[in-house]
């Protein structure tokens, strides 16, 4: 399939979405692994865990330099399965697991192409798409904020509130028994 427009390369870390490529010549993404992996460190101190990715960045010098530093890229392993019943369900497991969390991303391109429109950006000029491209993801970042304040000001306003109930009935409750024992 060939798509036109923006390559957009992007990662995730604490559900916030960042653009760590924008080209609008075709690539191969599996390249910029090894980058962004080195820039994850710059900006955090250490190597992530685990990498969830498509089978693109599966390559060999990645998985190399991955396993050099104790990162697990994520995907079936190159190479035979394992003999053993138990060692392969746990892999599938992991699979599994990190499938799940793959996902995520995948979701977060449908999220700002549907509802923050990134598949409609229909600019003139090279600057101005990529200046709406960045937006988008700069909105549905702050959208991530806002969602996480919003729930937490629920939380407080159901805890006030329900808090608020159950000491009027309480007193209501003294009131009855009080009226109750002078009966």
């Amino acid at each position: 399939m060939y798509e036109f427009g923006a390559k957009i390369s992007v990662s995730m870390f604490q559900k916030f979405t960042r653009v760590e490529r924008l080209s609008w010549n075709n690539y191969n993404e599996g390249l910029d692994l090894i980058d962004q992996i080195e820039q994850h460190k710059e900006r955090y101190g250490t190597y992530p865990e685990v990498v969830c990715a498509d089978k693109i960045y599966r390559t060999r010098t990645n998985l190399e330099y991955c396993t050099a530093r104790g990162i697990r890229l994520s995907g079936p392993k190159l190479g035979r399965p394992h003999k053993g019943e138990a060692q392969r369900q746990a892999d599938r497991k992991i699979e599994r697991n990190d499938e799940r969390r793959r996902v995520v991303i995948e979701g977060k391109f449908g999220e700002v192409k549907t509802r923050y429109s990134l598949s409609r950006i229909e600019r003139r000029l090279k600057e101005t798409s990529e200046s709406a491209i960045m937006m988008i993801f700069l909105v549905a970042n702050l959208m991530v904020i806002l969602r996480s304040r919003l729930r937490d000001i629920f939380v407080l306003f159901f805890d006030l509130f329900t808090n608020l109930i159950l000491n009027s009935f309480k007193s209501i409750r003294k009131h009855q028994l009080a009226a109750v024992l002078n009966y």
